[in-house]
């Protein structure tokens, strides 16, 4: 099937209680690792493209390795996202370069112009048959070039989203509940929980909305750890806890974007791979484990965590 949006995706995950995974894409052996394993389990995939990845990779790189992803995976809906677009020029290059949904993200500005910008950018996507993700409340972390300290991060107001999606029109809205960008999510001793309190109140003043979870990665222990063996330093690292993501894919939640966790599991590989093949020195043997050890990884996110699988 060709690349679709996101519309029956969210409605049919709303209505079932899971959430669609949406993992990053950088490379090749990233968009064949996440897509293996959702052709594997049947399920539903987003793969989304950073600003930074479209300057790392080139746009039509991205483009052409998710169009073959389609061609080797035809039996499962794939999603072409803009993950943090940061104004309109960007996101209407993807409109026109062939992405099925974009982010704008306007969440760092005052309200009023994250308004405008938001349906801005709507207009001119659902004139070309895109749907769009918008933003509200600001997440802490680190993300390419999104820098949020934790003096500037703020938690979404439920009482400005029905204000906010009727007059921008976006299709689905991410929120901040408590989840935060990057690997050092949760300082030791605390208690990684989310505000599941504000996803109810959204939830219930916008019934059938599907809300959207960025800074989602887990920070699977065992990477970290198998990463430190290895020479890494990434002390500290802490993500949210998986059985706060399953509850809340149970609620309104129908996408969690997934990255740190790639990156961990990628990374992971590749340093063992290295330290115990120190002679080797072609790329193909060390990204191989690399990509099986993303399609793992997915595979797990997609049981564990999303509860997509055989909703394809």
């Amino acid at each position: 099937m060709p690349l679709v949006t996101s519309t029956e995706m969210f409605k049919k995950a709303y209505d079932g209680g899971y959430a669609i995974g949406a993992f990053n894409v950088n490379n090749m052996e990233i968009v064949q690792g996440i897509t293996e394993a959702c052709q594997e389990e049947h399920a539903p995939v987003i793969l989304q493209v950073s600003k930074g990845a479209r300057a790392y990779a080139n746009h039509n790189y991205l483009v052409k390795l998710v169009e073959a992803a389609v061609i080797c995976c035809p039996d499962i809906p794939i999603v072409l996202h803009l993950d943090h677009g940061p104004d309109f020029e960007t996101c209407k290059a993807c409109i026109d370069g062939g992405f099925t949904s974009v982010m704008i993200d306007g969440s760092h500005l005052p309200y009023e112009e994250n308004v405008a910008l938001t349906k801005k950018v709507v207009d001119y996507a659902h004139d070309h048959g895109v749907v769009v993700e918008g933003e509200l409340g600001r997440l802490a972390g680190i993300e390419d070039d999104v820098k949020v300290s934790d003096e500037d991060s703020s938690y979404t107001k439920p009482e400005e989203v029905c204000d906010f999606v009727g007059r921008t029109g976006v299709d689905s809205l991410a929120i901040a509940i408590g989840t935060s960008h990057g690997a050092y999510k949760f300082k030791p001793g605390q208690d990684p929980k989310l505000r599941i309190d504000i996803l109810e109140e959204v939830e219930k003043k916008l019934p059938g909305f599907p809300i959207v979870l960025h800074g989602a990665s887990s920070v699977i222990p065992e990477f970290v750890e198998e990463i430190n063996k290895y020479g890494g330093k990434m002390d500290n690292a802490i993500g949210i806890p998986e059985s706060e993501l399953r509850k809340a894919a149970e609620h309104a939640v129908c996408k969690i974007n997934i990255d740190s966790d790639l990156r961990l599991a990628m990374t992971a590989a590749i340093r063992k791979y290295m330290a115990e093949n120190p002679s080797h020195f072609d790329p193909r043997q060390y990204l191989a484990p690399a990509r099986a050890a993303i399609e793992g990884m997915v595979e797990h996110k997609i049981l564990e965590v999303l509860g997509c699988a055989g909703k394809a």
